[in-house]
């Protein structure tokens, strides 16, 4: 009896310690989105989700999400419902709700058009840079200091429509190239925790293609 309340007690201290993080990655929520260009932050999202088997199986807050750990700290792994153009209606009330710094504790994850297939770029704040995601977390936010996770998607063909484009699904070689994109944002995400943004921009920006830091 006294092992089992020594282990419950080191387990709720447990609990209580370490950072709590807000993972959210972007996206649209009906099954025609799956697996669009548009779409990788969900993909992410449902990557870390398997890799750390944390079920999001809660729904409140426009949105749906999970909660677990990586390494010593707690996360919350969040898919907006609001659909893209509206995602900041859904993670401002969960860093409200669950007392996230914002600017420290928050970690979005976006797709982006400026960046070849697979590539990715780590920043600690920046503007939206074009992305309407990113505009309304910003605009809910009331600042734009928070952690993201770039998955580059491929810059738009001159005959393709932007729409089109980013609702399009990855097709050959580039649907190769999405999968260690994906990966590599995993990793990205588990820098940041671990090590802090800095470590994870010198990790995971310096040996890529260089693009316009919007």
């Amino acid at each position: 009896m006294f092992d089992f309340l020594k282990r419950l007690f080191v387990k709720e201290k447990e609990e209580e310690t370490g950072k709590m993080y807000v993972i959210a990655g972007l996206g649209n929520p009906e099954k025609k989105y799956f697996g669009t260009r548009h779409n990788v932050g969900f993909d992410t999202i449902d990557a870390l989700s398997d890799k750390y088997h944390i079920e999001l199986t809660e729904t409140k807050f426009k949105a749906v999400y999970g909660k677990g750990r990586i390494g010593a700290d707690r996360v919350i792994l969040v898919k907006p419902l609001t659909y893209m153009n509206l995602s900041g209606e859904a993670i401002r009330p969960i860093c409200d709700y669950f007392k996230v710094d914002s600017k420290e504790e928050l970690i979005v994850i976006s797709d982006d058009v400026e960046l070849d297939v697979g590539n990715i770029r780590v920043r600690p704040k920046g503007s939206a840079g074009g992305h309407n995601g990113l505009k309304s977390i910003i605009a809910q936010l009331g600042h734009s200091e928070f952690n993201r996770v770039r998955v580059g998607v491929g810059k738009k063909p001159k005959e393709w429509d932007m729409v089109d484009w980013v609702l399009g699904h990855f097709e050959g070689e580039d649907a190769v190239s999405i999968k260690e994109g994906i990966e590599s944002a995993v990793g990205a995400v588990e820098e940041i925790i671990a090590a802090g943004v800095d470590s994870a921009m010198n990790k995971y920006n310096s040996n890529k293609k260089k693009d316009s830091d919007k």
